[in-house]
């Protein structure tokens, strides 16, 4: 192989690595479009948002490596002051404030339900969906346990867990749908 040809746009790895870099910053921004589609809680620092439950599907979509760096992205977006955090926020004081936990709880549940899926012989609906699930469960244990610093552990848990199982429930359930609407499985 000439010095040349590993230069190219045509070279096979060249052209999966723009491929990935590109679904990746998609992936971010979309992350970031569903700040938006955000409700405030007037009883928590928390509000009910819609990136848990995209990240969690982005992660059994896209594999471990692009999930985790679309999130990392999205945080680094944030952290910058662009607004992509629910309701429009952005800014490293929002990552330092009371959702801190939860965000950060993204990227480890990116991980998480990523790597489960990689693991799983089969992919199944209901693989993802336990997936998706313990990934839920990383974002509350993230998100709870560094807002327990701003309020107790009682009150973290009272405020930034309690309130949002059922949403999520239902939010998980929604996903699953969408991964069956797509014809995720094994075969795909």
């Amino acid at each position: 192989m000439s010095y040349v040809k590993t230069l190219t746009l045509e070279h096979p790895k060249t052209v999966s690595f723009l491929r990935d870099i590109t679904i990746v910053i998609l992936s971010s921004i979309l992350i970031g479009l569903f700040g938006k589609v955000a409700i405030p809680l007037p009883f928590s620092p928390i509000p009910i948002a819609t990136q848990p439950t995209l990240i969690l599907l982005l992660s059994v979509l896209l594999g471990r490596k692009r999930a985790v760096a679309a999130v990392f992205a999205f945080l680094v977006q944030g952290a910058m002051g662009m607004p992509v955090f629910a309701q429009g926020l952005g800014g490293i004081a929002v990552l330092l404030g009371p959702r801190g936990g939860y965000l950060i709880g993204y990227l480890a549940a990116a991980f998480a339900v990523s790597y489960i899926i990689e693991k799983c012989k089969e992919k199944t609906l209901l693989n993802a969906s336990l997936a998706m699930a313990a990934g839920n469960l990383v974002i509350y244990l993230c998100g709870a346990s560094y807002l327990s610093t701003f309020l107790g552990l009682q009150k973290a848990l009272l405020v930034g867990v309690a309130p949002f199982i059922v949403g999520d429930l239902i939010k998980l359930a929604a996903g699953i749908k969408f991964l069956q609407w797509t014809g995720w499985n094994s075969k795909g």
